[in-house]
């Protein structure tokens, strides 16, 4: 059941596949051929047992899966943001949990120490996170400040060569396997600094978050922190208040946009193929009206979607896309594929409700990832706030 072939074929309705270089294709292929062999034949077991692949990591790294658009100086790949885009698409066709863990490698971890560490700190830790050596975290929501990251509690005093950290951090992809976290924390200025907590460091504890319905093959926990001596060399130098947390939130935003339409995507295909070979009243259910409806929309909601994407890819590329369009991009992405996957397992039936057909694994993982990194209401009015100039958060 669980190694069932995956025969996965892409939707591309409007030739979006023209707007590509053959260096795209090439690095989609090899993404999804990895998913075919290595995620789709084991990934609904884990999600049964509600376990993490850990072996995945060091696959993911060897792909190049980890810090894309790192420059290679530091083992990343040195690759524009379609490529980057693509592959999270590929990823998440196969398990939103596994795009997370790369999600949070590249954009959450990665990028900040690239853009905000040392030197000394970007050659330490880069080239073993992006091999998949070490994996890492990043904290920035609490138990009672997720929305409002500005009002955490978190913080660190100044104790001479190095700093002492206290507070918790919750709803963390990947904390439970880190050996690294990105930790944002209030100084005694009450300013928000980003600093580097390494596992083994005294106080500092990473307890599993149990009992999900959700994103069952991903790894959620705690960032605990009771008096951890943090060296004065792992806080990021010169970056301020929310901008480093959202930048970084940012360029995982651009992923998500993308790994939901993988989602909606491999449901789509699933449930296009059902509706021709499922006979009722003497015919192919994809005959009655009602299911081509739905299959109707579904295909023109990817669409919309892929242009979207390729577009805001382009923009990223060229440094000029905004943080409101990623918000947009992002949003729409998980509202169409939360809809495509409920769609697709009306269209199954009872099948789809069971683990020989991914979709209510990639439905339920959709309810996470419509929450997490902005809530889809939030994101609704960073465009209102985007449009109207008027803040609707004050």
């Amino acid at each position: 059941m669980a190694s069932k072939t995956d025969v996965f074929q892409s939707p591309d309705y409007f030739q979006v596949d023209d707007l590509l270089t053959e260096e795209h294709k090439l690095i989609r292929e090899s993404v999804r051929a990895y998913v075919k062999k290595e995620i789709s034949p084991i990934i609904e077991d884990y999600a049964q047992r509600a376990e993490f692949p850990e072996h995945i990591v060091r696959q993911l790294g060897e792909l190049g899966c980890f810090g894309p658009t790192i420059p290679e100086t530091y083992g990343g790949g040195g690759l524009d943001y379609i490529s980057y885009g693509l592959m999270m698409q590929e990823l998440e066709r196969g398990d939103s949990g596994v795009r997370s863990t790369a999600s949070v490698q590249g954009s959450l971890v990665m990028f900040p120490i690239h853009a905000y560490g040392t030197e000394e700190i970007r050659r330490k830790f880069l080239p073993k996170l992006a091999s998949g050596e070490w994996l890492g975290c990043f904290g920035l929501t609490e138990p009672d400040h997720g929305s409002n990251p500005g009002g955490m509690l978190t913080n660190f005093k100044d104790a001479g060569d190095h700093v002492i950290l206290n507070g918790s951090k919750m709803w963390i992809s990947n904390a439970p396997f880190a050996q690294v976290a990105v930790v944002w924390a209030k100084d005694e200025t009450g300013e928000i600094r980003g600093l580097i907590v390494e596992r083994g460091m005294e106080g500092f504890t990473t307890p599993t978050t149990h009992g999900k319905w959700s994103l069952r093959a991903s790894a959620t926990g705690e960032l605990v922190f009771d008096h951890v001596k943090v060296p004065k060399a792992n806080l990021f130098p010169d970056i301020r208040g929310l901008k480093g947390p959202l930048s970084c939130l940012t360029k995982a935003r651009f992923g998500i946009a993308w790994g939901s339409v993988g989602a909606a995507m491999d449901c789509y295909d699933i449930a296009l193929r059902y509706s021709k070979e499922r006979i009722q009243f003497d015919r192919p259910i994809g005959g009655f009206q009602l299911q081509q409806k739905k299959l109707a929309e579904m295909i023109t909601e990817i669409t919309k979607a892929q242009i979207m994407n390729w577009r805001l890819g382009v923009l990223m590329n060229e440094n000029r896309a905004t943080p409101a369009q990623v918000s947009m991009a992002k949003r729409n992405g998980c509202e169409i594929a939360a809809n495509i996957t409920r769609d697709a397992r009306q269209i199954l039936g009872g099948m789809g409700i069971t683990g020989e057909y991914p979709v209510m694994r990639h439905m339920m993982n959709m309810e996470s990832v419509l929450t997490y990194e902005g809530t889809h209401d939030v994101h609704l009015l960073i465009t209102g706030m985007d449009v109207t100039g008027l803040n609707a958060f004050k």
